[in-house]
């Protein structure tokens, strides 16, 4: 299907990529003093684009990014068990250890975080420009979704779903990391995240690429198995109490939602994104290399 562009629009560009530091050798360290211990527990995470260092919490979360070879690593603290577990992983990455009590990572962690015995702190990963989503691809696009849970969620669905892109704004969007990487179990290393200034024009100019939009609306009149399903597609996703916004629902091509057989015709934003991520790969396969 041939498509006419409606208009061109510019995402935002981030910064050039750091340098990645040299990790230092492992090794492994007492409990800190008090009087290095923070306070009072504070939050995780950063604002996009914000080059500090975030913290990532649970064993899932904490072993992808050290995984990862993109993500630049700042210093690991773990009990001895949790060290234990990871032992491969601190070796291959040689990050600073230091094995503490649980209580140590607690005081680091957000109040009543499942850290599983186990914190980063690491280097936020920098995000990817719009001119970088492949022209074919899957994207899922998010209209100011501010609990970190639910995007955590959709991040941990992208990754299962191969999902090429996944594009946020700004503002109004929750810190990546924190309760966000724990909800994402390791997703945020594997899904490449393109963080824009204004959704209306970079969902133009995802139209210019010759994407499909597709806005999900519990609401519409057309259901998303009727909607055209085919790469390259853009599936944008509002936030629960308001949905889409006007402009954002002027750029989609089409409103679909999903046919539910149950007395219940609407599901959590994350579970709705999973649902119409797996209907659409139950469809379509991504294109031969």
């Amino acid at each position: 299907m041939t498509r006419t562009p409606k208009r061109r629009g510019g995402g935002f560009r981030p910064p050039e990529p750091r340098a990645a530091a040299k990790a230092p050798a492992a090794r492994a360290a007492p409990p800190q003093a008090e009087s290095d211990k923070p306070s009072r527990p504070r939050p995780s995470g950063h604002r996009h684009g914000n080059p500090e260092v975030v913290r990532i919490y649970g064993f899932h979360s904490v072993r992808a990014a050290l995984r990862a070879p993109r993500r630049e690593l700042v210093r690991l603290y773990a009990t001895a068990a949790a060290a234990e577990r990871l032992a491969p992983e601190i070796a291959a990455r040689g990050v600073e250890t230091r094995i503490v009590e649980a209580e140590a990572i607690a005081e680091r962690a957000p109040r009543d975080a499942a850290h599983q015995g186990v914190l980063l702190e690491a280097r936020p990963l920098e995000p990817i420009d719009l001119s970088e989503i492949p022209a074919g691809g899957l994207v899922v696009a998010l209209d100011q979704i501010t609990d970190p849970h639910n995007v955590g969620a959709i991040v941990r669905a992208c990754a299962a779903f191969a999902v090429d892109a996944l594009v946020t704004t700004e503002r109004h969007s929750p810190q990546l990391g924190g309760a966000l990487a724990k909800s994402a179990s390791g997703g945020l290393e594997h899904v490449p995240i393109c963080v824009v200034a204004n959704l209306a024009r970079a969902l133009d100019e995802l139209g210019d690429l010759g994407y499909w939009r597709v806005g999900l609306d519990s609401e519409a009149p057309q259901t998303f198995a009727e909607a055209r399903l085919a790469r390259p597609l853009a599936l944008v996703l509002g936030a629960e109490d308001k949905g889409l916004r006007r402009l954002t629902r002027e750029r989609c091509d089409v409103m679909a939602r999903l046919e539910l057989p149950g007395a219940i015709k609407s599901l959590n934003v994350s579970n709705a994104c999973a649902v119409a991520l797996a209907m659409f790969c139950g469809q379509n396969a991504p294109p031969a290399d």
